[in-house]
């Protein structure tokens, strides 16, 4: 099992960290978790393709989590040519409306897609792909999921659980990955120290969360269960008894240098497994060694 990160940021533009993505590749199958703002490039250059993916998972609907989903689709539909299986897509709910009024009949991109369905240009540009018309619409395999829920693959099994975000507007989940390879739990979105991901986490061997600001400069309380923070985040991790923390989704006011040394050290003194600083295309071990980081 290989995992890389797609994207570490936020929804703040960044250069440096594009929004949530996450890729597992394990088998023959090839899985994104989220796909935010700039994930898709980054799967580019991770060397993968839109028709190499098999399964995308989404923790929730906000934009910096979903935004590059409709290009996922669109782009793995039009180079694919037909020749690739649906993409089998797993979301909490509206996730079936969002994906109708996007490539649906009468949808966002129904001018699109009618140009490249009909029009003869298009569909020669279809056929020299190897396609055969005539040529069908995307049509992504879409489940709308909930918390327990349990999705199989050929070597792998994905075990849905609730997050601490912005209930009841949008749902947000974890997700966690077992295998005979390993073990990783992404927490989605997921604020504080929430008593269901730390269960969904229970001694995986990597757990990717969250860890948006310093602790003690939220604005609120309110503000603290919605968005993880350094130390909540440490505590999850020692909690559920994880190998390895990896850490993403961060603003700026903490990606800073000696501000990165100073909340690790606070976090080691709470969790002493290992502590990964997410950057976007780094891959992670899924067995690494267990040892504090020296700094």
């Amino acid at each position: 099992m290989k995992i890389t990160l797609l994207g570490t940021g936020t929804p703040s533009p960044s250069l440096k960290r594009q929004s949530s993505g996450y890729l597992i590749e394990i088998g023959d199958d090839v899985i994104v978790m989220d796909h935010g703002p700039g994930a898709h490039h980054r799967l580019l250059e991770a060397g993968k393709q839109s028709t190499d993916v098999t399964h995308a998972f989404l923790s929730h609907l906000h934009y910096d989590h979903c935004l590059d989903y409709p290009r996922l689709v669109l782009q793995r539909w039009d180079i694919g040519a037909d020749l690739v299986p649906d993409l089998k897509v797993f979301a909490p709910a509206p996730i079936k409306r969002m994906t109708e009024q996007l490539f649906g009949d009468g949808g966002v991109f129904d001018p699109d897609i009618t140009a490249r369905v009909k029009h003869q240009g298009s569909i020669d540009i279809f056929e020299a792909r190897g396609g055969k018309a005539p040529r069908k619409r995307p049509a992504p395999e879409v489940t709308e999921i909930k918390p327990g829920d349990v999705i199989k693959g050929d070597s792998w099994t994905i075990t849905v659980g609730e997050g601490s975000h912005v209930q009841p507007y949008l749902e947000c989940y974890g997700f966690r990955l077992d295998s005979d390879e390993g073990s990783l739990c992404y927490s989605g979105d997921s604020g504080a120290v929430c008593p269901e991901i730390v269960k969904l986490a229970t001694g995986v061997d990597v757990l990717i969360h969250m860890t948006h600001y310093r602790t003690g400069t939220e604005p609120t309380q309110i503000y603290r269960a919605v968005c993880g923070n350094h130390i909540d985040t440490a505590h999850v991790a020692k909690q559920a008894g994880v190998r390895t923390l990896v850490m993403t989704h961060f603003l700026e006011q903490i990606d800073q240098p000696g501000v990165r040394e100073e909340i690790l050290r606070e976090m080691m003194q709470i969790y002493d497994g290992n502590i990964i600083w997410g950057e976007d295309l780094m891959e992670i071990p899924i067995k690494g060694p267990m040892m504090v980081p020296m700094l």
